[in-house]
Parts: structure tokens; sequence; C-alpha cells
């Protein structure tokens, strides 16, 4: 069964610079730049029908920003688990669009019989996966890096990803493409 979400990637001209974020913190695994990318829906490990039916109905949102591409901001790095820190992240800055589509693909996920997405959807890139890493620690890495990114793209398509069975994810595999047409 694939394992399956649809995401933005991130051009190389944006990875770059996150990458000067990776190193300094004990207990971090960095995700490699080329598999950094922003999460719209997971859809977990799906029947092959499933996933058909999915990638069909997919389709159907390559027309909602009305053939525009969609302008996407990295505005701080952040940690999501607070005291049990579990991820590095990029946040993206709040959009109107982005959530649209975000809820559309959640509305296709439960149509085809998936649960519904229990966590408030939180645009992020991630940078790093912890574990056994304290909040002190984490919290002296991050007020290092205290400044804004400022990095921002347009994207032209969202894609269906695939992804193996491994600790830490990638390597990601676009399985479609969807672009704003």
């Amino acid at each position: 069964m694939p394992r399956l979400f649809t995401a933005f990637e991130i051009p190389p001209d944006i990875a770059a610079p996150l990458t000067f974020f990776r190193g300094g913190l004990h207990g971090a695994r960095w995700i490699e730049p080329e598999d950094y990318h922003l999460t719209l829906r997971f859809f977990g490990d799906i029947d092959t029908r499933s996933a058909e039916a999915i990638a069909v109905d997919l389709a159907e949102t390559e027309h909602f920003s009305g053939g525009a591409p969609l302008r996407l901001e990295l505005d701080e790095i952040g940690v999501f688990g607070g005291r049990q820190p579990r991820v590095l992240y990029a946040r993206v800055k709040a959009d109107p669009l982005l959530a649209r589509l975000q809820a559309t693909h959640e509305t296709i996920a439960r149509r085809n019989g998936l649960a519904p997405e229990t966590r408030n959807f939180a645009a992020h890139v991630t940078l790093a996966r912890l574990r056994g890493v304290s909040s002190a620690a984490v919290g002296a890495w991050l007020a290092e890096r205290a400044f804004p990114l400022a990095l921002s793209f347009e994207a032209r398509r969202f894609a269906l990803f695939s992804s193996r069975d491994s600790v830490g994810g990638g390597p990601y595999r676009i399985e479609a493409a969807y672009p704003f047409a």
C-alpha cells in the first residue's frame, strides 16, 4: 500500500538558505534539502483503489486559484512539541488561499473514507525531527537564530507524493503533479 500525501515542493533557491540552520543541536535528525516540502494533507498507507480515487479527485483543485501561482512566504523558525520538542520547522505565513486549498484536500480525504485530520493545519517545512532533545537546548538553539526568514516563492503546482516506510520519511517520490491551470 502506498503512503501518500499532498505537498508543495520547496524550490532549491529556497531550500539552500534553510540548510544554514542544520547542525548545532545534538539529537536532531536533519531533513535532506531535496526532501523539504510543505504538506497539505497526509493520507497515510492506503489501498491502491483509494489512492487512484484520491489522485482523480485532486485534479478538481487544479483550477482553485484561477491559474495564478500561490505565493508562499517562510517567515520564522519554530518548534513543535513544547516541553518535549519533536520537530524544528520553518513556518509558512498564513494565507487564505493556502488554507482553502488544504481544506479542499481534507474534504477529498474524507470523501474517500479517510478519518478526519485531528490536528489544526499549521503550514510549515520540517527541517529536523528531534528525539531526546531538551526544551532548554532547543530554546538556546532558537535564541541564536531568532531573526526573520523572509523567504518567499511562487508555487505553480502541488504534487501527490509517496514515501517509503522509514524513520524520518524520505526519500519522497512524486506520483502526480497538479499545476494551477
